[in-house]
């Protein structure tokens, strides 16, 4: 019998879980972890870290000075629990985090310059090095320009929401450590626009823009790191064998392990060199070009930065909750509902992946009974918390 598919791959790329909240971390123990807002968020809410929350923001009140605004103090809480809970990571499960920087500074170069030397510098105060730390950065011009600034200071960069050839190509131009692809947020696309229902797993466009990438790099010598992630199905990973990495969430780990059957190399550095690609030349002009000339890659991106927002905003509301009561407001409200109601943009009572567009890895720890929809009851067991009724429904 063959050995199982996860074994094989490991002999060609790297796979790591893509574990979604600090329980699955501890249980899994990855090489790399992320530190997200979606993360944070359900930490915040369990009991055992109430303590922590406490000082952070005590500590953010007196940083921040007498006269700073709530807005002010909740973005340094927000800031200084990001390193928190990325030291008690690196302390006890992974050997590298990739953090979130702020998506809403998504089209501000300067913003994101100086926010991720700011979290470096907090890291390293916790004695945390800087190569054990990638900061997610969105492939938008001006995070690319960002990232090239702060790979020169021996700060790690992970572009993500990289959808088209043109972000990849100028951001190995950069020099960034790492590229990420989520393979299947490109699928849905296609799918969700009615141009096929179905596609042949060497004809899925997710695995054919993440092969572009990869084959490009490697041809034209870059060191950059190719990474894909947001799989749908054990095909997308087969047909990607070979990658440099390749994030997998437990549940398709699991049927990976448990299939037996042999698999080819799909991807390696000999076959890029005989790729049909020519090398890309671009300025601003011709990035943007790029951009708009395909629907996918400007809405998947732009679907990307509003998620990843919006899962921040969520944790600031729950801050500010936080921070309230902790100054002797007796109003509590309901963190779990407030969230909900967030992600259910068509008020149905679910929230879809697509309504979610954040991290692929906190809407399947979410999704508890794995019917691709999260209701209020599996988001407020997800945070720990339970639905109370508001002083207006009492």
């Amino acid at each position: 019998m063959a050995e199982n598919l996860l074994d094989q791959l490991k002999t060609m790329t790297a796979i790591f879980p893509d574990a979604g909240d600090l329980q699955a971390i501890a249980q899994f123990h990855p090489l790399e972890a992320f530190v997200d807002a979606s993360l944070i968020t359900s930490a915040v809410q369990m009991p055992q870290y109430e303590e922590a929350i406490e000082e952070i923001l005590a500590r953010a009140r007196e940083q921040s000075g007498a006269g700073a605004t709530a807005i002010e103090v909740i973005t340094l809480a927000r800031d200084l629990l990001t390193v928190f809970f990325g030291c008690k990571i690196l302390q006890h499960s992974a050997q590298r985090i990739s953090a979130e920087i702020d998506m809403r500074l998504a089209y501000d170069t300067n913003a994101i310059l100086v926010k991720s030397r700011y979290l470096a510098a907090a890291y390293e105060a916790e004695g945390i090095s800087r190569d054990r730390i990638l900061f997610c950065i969105p492939a938008t011009w001006e995070g690319i320009r960002a990232a090239t600034v702060l790979e020169k200071e021996s700060i790690r960069c992970n572009l993500i929401l990289v959808f088209g050839l043109h972000q990849a190509a100028i951001s190995a131009e950069a020099k960034v450590t790492r590229i990420s692809l989520l393979v299947g947020r490109v699928l849905d696309w296609y799918k969700d626009e009615g141009i096929r229902d179905n596609f042949y797993p060497d004809e899925d466009p997710g695995v054919y823009a993440l092969t572009c990438i990869y084959n490009y790099c490697k041809k034209f010598g870059y060191r950059t790191e190719i990474i894909g992630s947001s799989f749908r199905n054990i095909d997308e990973i087969i047909e990607l064998a070979g990658c440099d990495c390749l994030v997998v969430s437990p549940k398709l780990l699991e049927e990976l392990r448990s299939t037996h059957k042999e698999i080819p190399r799909k991807l390696s550095p000999e076959s890029a060199k005989e790729a049909p690609l020519e090398k890309l030349y671009l300025d601003r002009d011709s990035f943007d070009r790029f951009h708009m000339d395909d629907p996918m890659i400007s809405t998947k991106l732009h679907e990307g930065i509003t998620g990843f927002s919006r899962a921040i905003e969520v944790l600031e509301k729950l801050l500010e909750e936080r921070l309230a009561v902790s100054e002797g407001e007796t109003k509590v409200k309901n963190a779990a509902r407030e969230i909900f109601q967030v992600y259910d943009l068509d008020g149905d009572g679910f929230i879809t992946r697509e309504e979610w567009a954040g991290t692929d890895a906190v809407f399947d720890a979410l999704d508890r009974n794995g019917d691709g929809r999260i209701s209020p009851e599996e988001m407020a067991i997800g945070l720990g918390a339970a639905f109370r009724l508001t002083e207006d429904e009492e």
